[in-house]
């Protein structure tokens, strides 16, 4: 049986993102449930790196929201958020020896979902 709400859900997903999935959670689980404008608040103040792309997949989910379904951005609250892994970067760092160690750089997935606040 599908859970069907009758509210629009809007959504934006950011992929290879540049950071640890570690790291995002950290961040998202602070907005998740909030609204447009408390997340946007927390994320301006936050003093974490993760907050900027975060900050602008939200901006960028509002914006979907504004043009696509004509809703009103102060009437919208995070419903979902997640971050999910990506694959690695890797690279290689020369050792002594004529050894190379291999050096992974991690990357994300986040996905952002909103939702008009019922009245």
């Amino acid at each position: 049986m599908m859970n069907e709400s009758k509210s629009p859900k809007i959504r934006a997903t950011a992929k290879q993102i540049r950071m640890s999935a570690h790291k995002a959670r950290r961040v998202i689980n602070q907005i998740r449930g909030r609204s447009y404008g408390q997340a946007l608040m927390i994320l301006e103040l936050m003093p974490y790196g993760a907050c900027y792309p975060i900050l602008k997949l939200i901006s960028s989910a509002a914006a979907n929201a504004n043009n696509n379904m004509s809703l009103n951005k102060a009437n919208l609250f995070v419903s979902r958020a997640e971050v999910n892994e990506g694959s690695f970067f890797k690279r290689f760092q020369p050792r002594a020896r004529g050894r190379a160690y291999q050096i992974h750089k991690p990357t994300c997935h986040i996905t952002i979902v909103l939702e008009e606040i019922s009245r």
